[in-house]
């Protein structure tokens, strides 16, 4: 049993553990604590809106890149290849990516202050998650350090 959790913990599982609240959160927030109601004429809740579906659109398209390789495991599955093209060329971690920003595009489209507190929370969550595969990564792949030098991390031409 000893044996399993070591695994468990070594694939990154706690991060993933812990993943399920912090979503949960980020779409849960600015529903209790924002607008009761979406007005298509209101500027910032249609900017909003259109974060989140960039957002989406972006981690979409990772999940989509990885096909077979996807897990929710932060280390890579054995044979897995590094991507380095396509959605990948503009962003390391698109489907991370994504959830921060379709999180602070929900908190927006909800005018949930309290939503865009715990989009901190997602993104910082997102950005040490990252970090933590990265270092994995970085011991799988020999052009690993090469590509985060060219590629931004979490937002495309951001971050």
């Amino acid at each position: 049993m000893g044996a399993g959790r070591s695994e468990f913990a070594a694939r990154g599982g706690w991060w993933v553990v812990a993943q399920a609240p912090v979503m949960l959160g980020a779409v849960l927030a600015p529903l209790l604590w924002g607008a009761r109601s979406f007005d298509g004429t209101n500027a910032i809740q249609v900017a909003g809106a259109t974060v989140t579906a960039l957002g989406v659109l972006l981690g979409l398209a990772g999940l989509a890149t990885l096909g077979r390789a996807l897990t929710p495991f932060p280390r890579p599955l054995a044979r897995a290849q590094l991507r380095q093209s396509g959605v990948y060329g503009l962003v390391r971690h698109p489907i991370y990516g994504g959830v921060v920003l379709a999180s602070l595009g929900w908190s927006v489209t909800w005018l949930s202050l309290p939503g865009l507190a715990f989009w901190v929370v997602v993104a910082l969550f997102f950005d040490r998650k990252s970090a933590f595969e990265e270092r994995l990564l970085l011991g799988r792949f020999p052009d690993y350090a090469s590509y985060t030098a060219r590629v931004g991390k979490l937002i495309p031409w951001i971050y």
